[in-house]
């Protein structure tokens, strides 16, 4: 068989799937929190026709290695952390995060596991529990929910530092908690597990250890009302989207091409 009907294969197989990640960042391109996708791709192993020979101070010349392509892989898909646009809700309990820190959120009950996330469309339950929309805990600076009672405090703030203070029904303020926050050394190392939730990894933080810290001490701060929305770039994702529909085509034209040719060989016997 010809060696240009595997890469065009190869090829297909490559563009499909990152038409794959290029529509998955448009389906989400209104998801509070979202980071984008990208794909990479890398050449396959190539085919040694002949070697390299060295040259001989004036006698005979080197010669370059005479390889032929076997088409391409993937070669990863990473992650794109930069911050998307912020969006104005007037919402106390809405937070975005100026910097790269996380928010740390919890399922509760018995399971102890924690997930870092970037949506902060924060609200607060019927006891008063800082909740996401799927009911997990919001955790402070020191890994407990965050519980602004509603009998206790007839409202609250939240400060750039993650402060949440709250107002008595006498009109004092008490500091009720601190926002936790998660710095991540490598934040492409993150696993996506849904519902705008990272899981570490060992290659997002050494042994997929972390610490839950205040926001000035993840370099970070908080802006209460605000939402930080996906980062998805429409206009740069349609370019791409063409670019892989063009590339996805050329490299059927291989196949087509190929199996012309191959098809003028079999003919050759009538």
């Amino acid at each position: 068989m010809l060696r240009s009907l595997y890469s065009g294969v190869s090829g297909m197989r490559g563009f499909q799937t990152k038409l794959d990640v290029i529509g998955n960042n448009i389906a989400n391109v209104n998801t509070v929190g979202f980071k984008k996708s990208r794909v990479m791709f890398q050449d396959i192993l190539s085919q040694n026709v002949a070697g390299v020979t060295g040259p001989e101070d004036g006698e005979v010349g080197g010669t370059n290695p005479k390889q032929i392509g076997l088409g391409t892989s993937i070669a990863s898909v990473d992650v794109i952390h930069t911050p998307g646009s912020p969006m104005t809700t007037n919402l106390v309990s809405d937070l975005a995060i100026e910097g790269d820190g996380f928010f740390a959120v919890s399922p509760g009950g018995d399971d102890e596991t924690i997930y870092l996330t970037r949506n902060g469309s924060f609200t607060r339950d019927a006891l008063g529990q800082l909740v996401t929309s799927q009911g997990m805990f919001v955790l402070d600076a020191g890994g407990a929910p965050i519980v602004i009672s509603r009998e206790e405090y007839v409202s609250y703030s939240i400060g750039k530092n993650g402060v949440i203070t709250g107002t008595t029904p006498d009109g004092e303020t008490e500091e009720i908690a601190t926002i936790g926050m998660v710095m991540v050394s490598n934040p492409g190392g993150l696993k996506k597990v849904g519902n705008s939730l990272y899981e570490v990894t060992a290659n997002a933080n050494p042994d997929g250890e972390f610490e839950i810290v205040t926001p000035p001490e993840a370099n970070s701060a908080i802006i209460s009302g605000m939402l930080e929305m996906s980062n998805v770039d429409l206009t740069e994702e349609f370019t791409e989207m063409i670019v892989a529909q063009r590339g996805f085509q050329a490299n059927s034209r291989i196949i087509t091409t190929s199996d012309t040719i191959l098809e003028e060989l079999i003919n050759l016997k009538r």
